[in-house]
């Protein structure tokens, strides 16, 4: 396989994806367990990428190689979520054109502030696209008390 460039790869704002690419991607960023499967299948992914906000995809020759989205209400706030690129496409900038998609489309809806939690060790990939520490603030999550 020649090496790819990324001239070659196509960023779009998407509304719809196919379902098994999106869990293709879920899966390889270790964000898939089989038990997240329901006995509709994965009919739950249209919904995600329907009820984001911004749904970005990056193609290869037509294959969705990777994602990211943001949640919004569309008017204050937004946060970037579920940034993945498959394994075998990372290190060409891939990730960060994602990043920039999203950016650039929630900057023309006026959004200007836009938040992420960053997994450990990622942080200097998103401090490249100009996002910082909040200093004073901590990522809180719900933690479900046992019945």
């Amino acid at each position: 396989m020649k090496p790819m460039k990324l001239d070659e790869i196509e960023i779009k704002v998407m509304e719809t994806a196919e379902r098994s690419a999106v869990k293709r991607l879920y899966r390889e960023a270790g964000w898939w367990q089989e038990s997240d499967q329901t006995t509709d299948g994965c009919s739950w992914i249209d919904t995600l990428v329907r009820q984001s906000f911004c749904f970005v995809g990056a193609f290869s020759s037509g294959e969705l190689i990777g994602m990211g989205r943001a949640v919004s209400d569309g008017v204050s706030d937004a946060y970037i979520q579920d940034v993945v690129v498959l394994k075998k496409f990372r290190g060409l900038g891939i990730g960060a054109a994602i990043i920039e998609k999203i950016i650039w489309f929630l900057e023309t809806r006026r959004i200007a502030w836009i938040g992420l939690i960053a997994e450990p060790g990622t942080q200097a990939f998103y401090q490249r696209s100009g996002f910082v520490l909040m200093e004073g603030y901590a990522p809180m999550l719900l933690k479900k008390k046992k019945d």
